[in-house]
């Protein structure tokens, strides 16, 4: 019998190598001021803001020592950066090997909005789900947020 990774029973995988999810990466929401909305989360709920919104700093738990980060960001109403998604929200999924990821994707059918962009802070494409949610994966390169530096909500 083979496991839900489709390996033999008696072959290990190496978690670490399956093209899949592995947090989540962002949580995007409209919001008709996103500056005042900033304003309030860090006045009345103490997070650490900049005008992307909120890092949200976290411990990788396979690897300890090495920091991870969760963006929290209000977009200004109307903005077309969640279309073609008529939801007023996208959620950022962590992701690794994201290129296997989207192939896979890809060979089950799921429509991929875009290529995949890579800039030094991780790799991105966009995908709908089945109920029209546009979805953002990340690959990240967690070192390069910790390099910047700067507040962070812990």
């Amino acid at each position: 019998m083979a496991d839900q990774n489709n390996a033999p029973e008696n072959e290990t995988i190496d978690d670490t190598m399956v093209p899949k999810v592995t947090g989540v990466g962002g949580i995007f929401f409209f919001s008709e001021n996103p500056e005042k909305t900033n304003d309030w989360y860090a006045r009345h709920l103490g997070l650490s803001v900049n005008q992307w919104g909120s890092s949200f700093e976290f411990r990788n738990a396979r690897r300890p020592e090495e920091i991870n980060y969760l963006q929290w960001s209000p977009f200004k109403q109307g903005s077309d950066y969640f279309a073609p998604s008529k939801k007023e929200f996208m959620i950022n999924y962590r992701v690794q090997h994201i290129e296997a990821l989207v192939e896979n994707l890809r060979n089950s059918g799921v429509t991929i909005l875009d290529q995949i962009e890579t800039y030094d802070y991780g790799k991105f494409v966009h995908i709908m789900d089945d109920e029209g949610n546009k979805i953002e994966l990340w690959e990240p390169v967690d070192k390069v947020f910790t390099e910047m530096g700067g507040e962070t909500t812990k």
